[in-house]
């Protein structure tokens, strides 16, 4: 009996009635429905999270000026923010627009007591609870009782304990959001100060250069003040010394201006009775002059008269004249004389009086030069204080001078430092330093949604599960055969072909609904299809050669080991996350090398990865099919009355 025949004669059996049919049609369709329908529940669950629904509380009573504010009309359990005075900011008003906005969940704005209730009776998976405090909390850092603001997160795992994990990852986004605004907010006020701060320094290095020069200049003028002061030291010790001396010198001047009145008031009495002959003396010079003139016509009258000779009297007449001439000299000499007497009479006169004038003011006089004396000596002592403190001025100024040099170098080094920002840059830095890191991620391979990425997982289960019904129809070998044939390895090639090529059948039908009706992209649908197909025929030969060593406790271990490889072949969590054991297993289970192998050929894997899983199941395929054989072999060599007895199933 060839191979062939004998998959003629299994088929034959598996459709002749129609309960058997009816059987096998089913039976093919198991890992359609389980691979299918769970695909198709779990294709994209986070695209319809809109329809979970959520309670949102917000109690938040915001914070007006910069500080907590004082509520006039919030209730926590009306579920609303209170308003506090003036421009009252809520910063949990914020945080709930924009969680309603996005629109990620079913949110309903309740208060507290429908949230509980709602969350305890299942009609809310979960609630977000914005406490009374929550923008005050965020305040606080700007005080002395620095506290963390809150967002209460309240679940039920009896509702759903993956709409719980969710929630936990909504409320952690929230935080996240929360410490980003916050951190804008906090960068943005620290470069605004620092940009203030910068423009404060430009003034003061300004202002620290205009004291540096102002510094040097007064320095400069300390120096020439300096110089000043000990020159007019140095004057008024002289000056004290020259009015010392004056002083002394001064001592006996009212005696002797007084003993000067008197000598001149006697010079201008002798002055006077000198001027006062001199008068008389011109009285008679001037009527001896007149009277000569006189006597002149009268004499030479007389000398005609006597009948003198006429050259007589011209002589006589010369002569006369000659003497009027010297008479006449000699008068105006004397009138000359008697006016300087009486001038010289008026001078001493006025030196009298003078002398007079000096002598009364002479004790008055030596009293202010000796008060000039002391006070040139006191000049003299200030100026000597003077001239110190101008030269410890100048050590002042000298040290001001490099103080403000080094305060105008200091300034403006530190201005270098002090970043010069617009404030569009200050506003992307704040950005920046809110949010510094960007998640960029690069897909080497990619499902693209949570039901493509359990695909490889729940398609290699379906593969197991497929065979496995089948083999609670099919003969694993036909006992015929066994009995009429001495031939293992066509009995149990034929007892494989057949799970195979159903399994094949199988992988294609769930192959469309993969890549077909639920639209989950296959990078490498061939290759794909080609390890669903060799998972399939391998998972055969493994059922295969339980079934024919063990016979129905085969059919059962086959179910056991369906249950290891779920839990050790890694489709839903990393296998490294496994017990230690499992872990261990994963490396040599068939399931894993599939669900491995599909992951590479539908996300666009490395294809190397893909062909050793291929052959590492290729692998398995042939030893299941050397144990199968074996099976066969011993069953041909020891077959008894009982071998021949119905299993209990199939």
């Amino acid at each position: 009996m060839k191979i062939p025949q004998l998959i003629r004669s299994e088929f034959a059996r598996l459709w002749a009635t129609p309960m058997a049919r009816l059987a096998f049609v089913a039976l093919m369709c198991v890992p359609l429905l389980y691979g299918g329908l769970y695909l198709w529940g779990n294709q994209d669950p986070y695209a319809r999270l809109s329809e979970v629904p959520v309670a949102l509380v917000v109690a938040d009573e915001g914070a007006a000026d910069g500080g907590p504010s004082v509520a006039d009309g919030g209730d926590e359990e009306a579920g609303g923010a209170g308003s506090g005075g003036g421009d009252s900011r809520s910063v949990g008003e914020e945080v709930a627009k924009a969680l309603v906005d996005d629109g990620t969940f079913d949110w309903h704005r309740v208060s507290a007591r429908e949230a509980a209730r709602g969350v305890e009776q299942g009609v809310y998976d979960f609630s977000v609870t914005i406490p009374r405090d929550f923008t005050e909390a965020l305040d606080s850092s700007d005080g002395d009782a620095p506290r963390q603001a809150q967002v209460i997160l309240t679940t039920n795992d009896a509702n759903s304990y993956l709409a719980s994990t969710i929630g936990e990852q909504l409320v952690q986004r929230i935080q996240r959001e929360v410490v980003r605004s916050v951190n804008l907010e906090s960068a943005r006020t620290l470069l605004d100060g620092i940009a203030e701060i910068r423009a404060s320094t430009v003034e003061a290095r300004d202002g620290a250069s205009q004291l540096a020069t102002g510094a040097a200049e007064a320095l400069s003028g300390a120096e020439e003040l300096e110089g000043g002061a000990q020159r007019a030291h140095e004057g008024s010790t002289a000056l004290s010394s020259g009015l010392g001396t004056l002083r002394d010198g001064t001592a006996q001047l009212p005696q002797q201006s007084e003993q000067l009145a008197g000598g001149a008031a006697e010079v201008a009495a002798g002055n006077a009775e000198v001027a006062q002959f001199g008068r008389e003396l011109a009285g008679v010079s001037q009527q001896a002059y007149d009277g000569l003139a006189a006597e002149r016509e009268a004499i030479l009258a007389d000398l005609a008269a006597a009948g003198v000779d006429p050259a007589v009297i011209a002589a006589a007449a010369e002569r006369l004249d000659g003497v009027g001439a010297v008479l006449g000299d000699a008068n105006t000499r004397v009138q000359q004389a008697s006016g300087r007497l009486d001038e010289l009479a008026a001078g001493a006169n006025e030196v009298a009086g003078g002398s007079r004038a000096l002598a009364d003011a002479a004790p008055e006089l030596a009293s202010g030069i000796a008060s000039a004396a002391e006070g040139a000596a006191e000049l003299d002592l200030g100026l000597g204080t003077l001239a110190e403190g101008v030269e410890d001025l100048g050590s002042g100024l000298g040290t001001l001078a490099d103080g403000t040099g080094e305060l105008r170098d200091g300034l403006a080094s530190g201005l270098e430092r002090l970043p010069d920002s617009s404030a569009e840059l200050r506003e992307r830095q704040a950005a920046n330093i809110a949010d510094p890191v960007e998640l960029r991620t690069t897909d080497l391979a990619s499902a693209g949604s949570y039901g493509a990425g359990l695909a490889p997982f729940f398609v290699s289960i379906a593969a197991w599960i497929g065979i496995y019904a089948l083999f609670l129809i099919l003969k694993p070998v036909s006992r015929r055969a066994v009995t009429a044939l001495d031939a293992p390895v066509r009995v149990a090639v034929a007892g494989w072909v057949i799970p195979a090529m159903l399994g094949a059948v199988q992988m294609a039908a769930l192959y469309g609904i993969v890549a077909g009706s639920l639209g989950f992209r296959v990078a490498h649908p061939l290759p794909a299809y080609g390890l669903m197909v060799l998972a399939s025929v391998t998972f055969a030969a493994i059922i295969l050669a339980l079934n024919v060593w063990l016979g129905s406790v085969g059919q059962f271990l086959g179910l056991v080991l369906m249950v290891v490889q779920l839990v050790a072949a890694g489709g839903t969590f990393p296998w490294q996350t496994l017990p230690a054991p499992l872990a261990a297993a994963h490396h040599y289970l068939p399931m894993s090398f599939s669900v491995d192998g599909l992951r590479q050929l539908m996300y666009g894997g490395d294809l190397g990865d893909a062909g050793w899983d291929a052959v590492r199941l290729a692998l398995v395929l042939l030893v299941s099919l050397l144990v199968a054989v074996l099976g066969v072999a011993k069953m041909t060599r020891s077959l008894t009355l009982r071998d021949l007895q119905p299993s209990l199933i199939g």
